[in-house]
């Protein structure tokens, strides 16, 4: 069960797949557009070619678990993209994903200018990332 996230952006959206399994986070790409019609169409492309079936958005929450100031547009957002896909969207807790991939990037010696075309990616691989470990817990509490 391939599974795609997405760390919806002003000007960059990063999008992760994972393996075909579902078990591993794998193919990254940044759609780079202010418009929420070409992300979506963007977004739309990807669910078809690689025949995603689960979609996965970050959604912004305060450190405090409070909504972020975001959370109305990202939830507009999300319904856009159910209704673009056909597919049920899951918010995904966001915090500090955007920190930890500047910090990945810059700890892999990435300099601003790079880290700024690639961040948004990552974002979105750490949102995949801990998302399919979350499902990997639940499955394993239900059978042991």
């Amino acid at each position: 069960m391939r599974v795609m996230a997405v760390d919806y952006g002003d000007a960059h959206t990063g999008v992760a797949l994972s393996d075909p399994t579902g078990l591993l986070a794998g193919t990254v790409t940044t759609i780079h557009s202010r418009k929420a019609e070409v992300v979506l169409e963007e977004l739309s492309k990807l669910v078809k070619e690689y025949q995603v079936e689960e979609l996965v958005m970050g959604f912004p929450r305060n450190m405090d678990g409070t909504e972020g100031p975001r959370a109305q547009l990202y939830r507009e957002f999300a319904g856009q993209l159910e209704a673009c896909t056909g597919m049920a969207v899951v918010l995904w807790d966001e915090r500090r994903t955007t920190v930890d991939a500047h910090r990945i990037l810059f700890e892999s010696g990435k300099n601003a200018k790079k880290r700024k075309k690639t961040v948004d990616a990552v974002a979105a691989s750490l949102i995949l990332e801990g998302y399919l470990n979350a499902k990997r817990l639940r499955g394993e509490k239900r059978e042991g």
